[in-house]
């Protein structure tokens, strides 16, 4: 169990990439925003792994739509995320409604009491082992601070530090969900394509808003905390914490999605002056002073043109991985002739289990959605359309 969905859609694809070569190997997604019916029709043809949230898999568990009388090993990826997004309940329930005889794990970065509360009543003779970063695995992260003399003043500070500090792709992370389609509605009237992603999106939302950001076509991500954990992003350069996260942990972990696999980032907060307390949590949590510094006054009130455009724009795909299809086979139906396109015209694919998404350079997009529309895909058609950010 994870404790977003987001994590969860990551780690099925994952398992699904390692069990490619085991023949037969059926892996299940239990999460919220997906049909229920669909996900009752694949339990009872079976499962070898499933990856799911606690409120969907209670719910199934409630409904007596699961049976885990076979469990084997039960793993509780970001288990301290889990007990801090109020899944305790929750995680209780399900807990005491699978077998004793099992392997449980806890899968955390960080251990408080909660932690070992749950360690003590649901495991057995456990053993902790804790994997400490090498200097090559700890990210290089500068991270700066920016104050800002009231809370309404902090949208146009974000403006300033978008400018100052111009970047192919920035995550940009609030505290609540109505401030993130705020900024991203501030964002869109001056014409800056971005995605947002927060918790009342539909998962086929949540999916397509991240494809966008994943692959380039939109530089900017507004988001809640549902992407501080598990969203591996590659290439992140830049991290806004536009609010300042309720607990020093989050802002580590928020932090995080940069300077990953060795590469350098930024971190960027923007702090009011009632804040000192929670700035000091920070840096004493983090072992890092934040560098204070002050913004400018280049095109203070605006945006570089180069943050209105992208190279990529996205073509949706209806069909995914439940009708068999493999990146491969949408790269070979874009590239083959007639009218081919150059395999350098063709970005990231991300397959789902209904949807695809494939990214083209914009100058192709039209002759890539042309070509798709009038030819077949695995000898099948398919509906295809461009997705406007």
């Amino acid at each position: 169990m994870g404790p977003t969905r987001e994590l969860c859609a990551q780690v099925t694809r994952e398992i699904r990439s390692l069990g490619r070569g085991l023949r037969g190997l059926q892996v299940l997604s239990l999460v919220g925003g997906e049909p229920l019916r669909h996900q009752k029709e694949a339990l009872s043809r079976g499962a070898h792994i499933a990856v799911g949230t606690p409120g969907r898999v209670l719910d199934l568990l409630e409904r007596a739509q699961v049976n885990f009388k076979n469990l084997k090993i039960l793993i509780l990826d970001e288990a301290d995320r889990l007990l801090d997004m109020g899944f305790s309940e929750q995680v209780a329930g399900i807990l005491d409604a699978l077998p004793q005889s099992r392997q449980t794990a806890l899968f955390s970065a960080t251990f408080p009491e909660t932690i070992q509360g749950l360690s003590r009543k649901y495991q057995k003779n456990p053993q902790r082992i804790i994997i400490e970063s090498s200097a090559s695995t700890i990210p290089e992260i500068e991270q700066i601070l920016y104050e800002s003399p009231t809370e309404e003043e902090k949208l146009n500070i974000l403006f300033r530090i978008l400018q100052q500090h111009s970047v192919d792709s920035t995550l940009i992370f609030c505290n609540q969900k109505q401030k993130a389609a705020e900024i991203g509605a501030a964002l869109a009237k001056n014409q800056v394509k971005c995605a947002t992603l927060h918790g009342d999106l539909e998962q086929r939302d949540r999916d397509r808003e991240l494809a966008l950001f994943r692959n380039g076509s939109c530089r900017i991500l507004v988001a809640t905390d549902v992407a501080a954990r598990g969203l591996d992003i590659e290439n992140l350069d830049l991290v806004v914490n536009f609010d300042l996260p309720s607990s020093p942990e989050v802002y580590i972990h928020r932090i995080g999605r940069t300077g990953r696999a060795g590469r350098q980032g930024i971190s960027v907060s923007i702090g009011l002056p009632r804040e000192a307390i929670k700035i000091f949590s920070i840096e004493e949590a983090s072992g890092v002073k934040l560098i204070r510094q002050k913004l400018g006054f280049k095109n203070q009130y605006g945006l570089s043109a180069d943050q209105h455009q992208t190279i990529w724009k996205t073509l949706k795909i209806s069909g995914g991985r439940k009708d068999k299809l493999r990146a491969g086979d949408i790269l070979g139906a874009l590239t083959g002739a007639p009218n081919a396109l150059e395999a350098a015209n063709v970005g990231q694919i991300e397959i789902h289990d209904q949807i695809s998404y494939v990214a083209v350079v914009v100058e192709k997009s039209q002759r890539a959605l042309k070509k798709l529309l009038d030819g077949r895909i695995k000898g099948r058609k398919f509906r295809v359309s461009l997705v406007e950010v």
